[in-house]
């Protein structure tokens, strides 16, 4: 497989803040969360793999998903958004998968005195299990936004923004880290210089939404500016 080389700019400015995505990025819980959320809709009369929701839903936040949903199966029921959330969160309290190298990393920014924050479009109780099963809920505090805190979920900017207020810096002065082509859409929307982690959306793809592709955790202390 070619990769898009990482660029390595001449000047690298460190970030007054980074911003993390979750899914994807912190947590590889993008396998865990799809295989549920396949389980549910086959039951529902659209039989789908864990592999397939991940390609219809990447980055979507659970409202989003409703009218897709409904047009292939019909109405949902009224509670099937917190049905699913809880599911997933359920499934996180028990053990969540780290991205490998992502805890370093949020520790060596929080080191080198940079604010951290976390932007997810998963539901508040699931974002926080999560981050709680990461072992990270603590390196966040309370610069941790789920969709359900902001008027509108990624690809809007409100998430990210809310976040950079979070932690009393411009977002244009922040750096984003996403995995999902909406997500680096939402991060650029709000003016933040975007990393895009490439190992399961094409390189190509983070690269065409204004992301900055790269495809380890390893090499983002670097472009980050932060001596390991």
């Amino acid at each position: 497989m070619n990769h898009i080389p990482s660029p390595a700019p001449a000047a690298i400015l460190r970030p007054a803040a980074v911003l993390f995505d979750c899914d994807g990025v912190l947590a590889d819980s993008e396998g865990v969360v799809n295989a549920l959320v396949a389980e549910d809709l086959t039951r529902r009369g659209w039989p789908l793999s864990a592999e397939q929701c991940q390609g219809i839903f990447l980055g979507r936040a659970i409202p989003d998903m409703v009218p897709m949903v409904e047009a292939q199966v019909g109405p949902l029921p009224a509670e099937w958004p917190q049905q699913i959330a809880g599911a997933i969160a359920a499934r996180m309290r028990q053990g969540t998968p780290p991205m490998p190298g992502a805890l370093a990393v949020v520790r060596a920014v929080a080191a080198a005195g940079i604010p951290v924050a976390c932007a997810s479009n998963s539901g508040r109780d699931e974002l926080q299990a999560k981050l709680a099963g990461l072992g990270m809920a603590e390196l966040f505090g309370t610069r941790v936004y789920s969709y359900q805190d902001v008027s509108r979920p990624k690809p809007a900017p409100d998430m990210y923004l809310a976040a950079a207020q979070a932690c009393g810096v411009d977002a244009r002065d922040c750096v984003v880290v996403e995995d999902s082509a909406l997500g680096a859409r939402a991060g650029v929307a709000a003016g933040a210089r975007v990393m895009g982690f490439a190992h399961q959306t094409p390189a190509a793809l983070l690269q065409a939404e204004g992301a900055q592709p790269f495809h380890s955790m390893d090499e983002l202390p670097a472009l980050l500016g932060i001596v390991a």
